[in-house]
């Protein structure tokens, strides 16, 4: 039988690499998308297309009714954005600050609790977060407003991993420094590189992993 998964924010980079992978590996696939276009892609490469704005209220109260039953063995929430490249103390417009919470705190905590009646028992949960929302590993202030989004969505798995106790393993990855869009082309990984690892770590999680903040080849990170 194989494995049934979905992947929250596919458009492009790590998200549609995930998709390319999990489909190249044999696996029933769900991915969720904002735009036309970027579902036109997703369903070409043959996964099931589902339209989805985390940062709308509205688009994302859809989604429960749309996986009602699917019985998901793995879930990646990939949907990020970056937002300004500050450094310092430099406080972020209100219109900034909106787009990068929203997207990156609110969206997983308004998607998250739709999953659960979703989920195959013993179910994989991986969020992709960041190096930089580490607080004890913290040596730099740039990007202060996706750092503080970064451990915010941090403090949201460890609170998903308690409520799905027993039923989920839930994990907060960093994928590495990627070669996307939002890593840049100086970045240390290529995006095939990122999930490969990514891919091999989920598959070996037990539940003594849920509520960990994993590297992608699967050492610990300091919250």
């Amino acid at each position: 039988m194989s494995m049934n998964v979905l992947i929250v924010g596919a458009s492009r980079g790590l998200g549609l690499e995930f998709v390319r992978q999990y489909l190249a590996a044999g696996a029933k696939l769900t991915a969720t998308a904002r735009d036309e276009p970027a579902l036109s892609t997703l369903r070409e490469l043959g996964a099931t297309a589902l339209a989805l704005d985390v940062a709308n209220a509205e688009s994302a109260s859809r989604l429960a009714w749309q996986i009602d039953g699917a019985a998901f063995d793995v879930v990646v929430v990939c949907a990020g954005v970056y937002g300004p490249k500050t450094t310092g103390l430099t406080p972020p417009s209100e219109s900034e600050f909106d787009t990068v919470m929203r997207t990156n705190v609110l969206g997983p905590m308004r998607v998250i609790p739709q999953l659960a009646d979703a989920l195959a028992p013993g179910a994989k949960l991986a969020v992709i977060s960041s190096r930089m929302g580490s607080i004890g590993s913290r040596g730099s202030t740039s990007g202060w407003l996706y750092r503080a989004s970064k451990a915010a969505v941090n403090s949201v798995l460890v609170d998903a991993s308690l409520a799905l106790a027993g039923k989920a393993i839930c994990v907060a990855f960093h994928p590495g420094w990627v070669r996307t869009d939002m890593g840049g082309a100086g970045a240390d990984l290529a995006p095939e590189q990122s999930v490969a690892d990514l891919r091999r770590v989920i598959a070996g999680l037990s539940r003594a992993d849920s509520g960990r903040f994993l590297n992608h080849d699967g050492s610990a990170i300091v919250w």
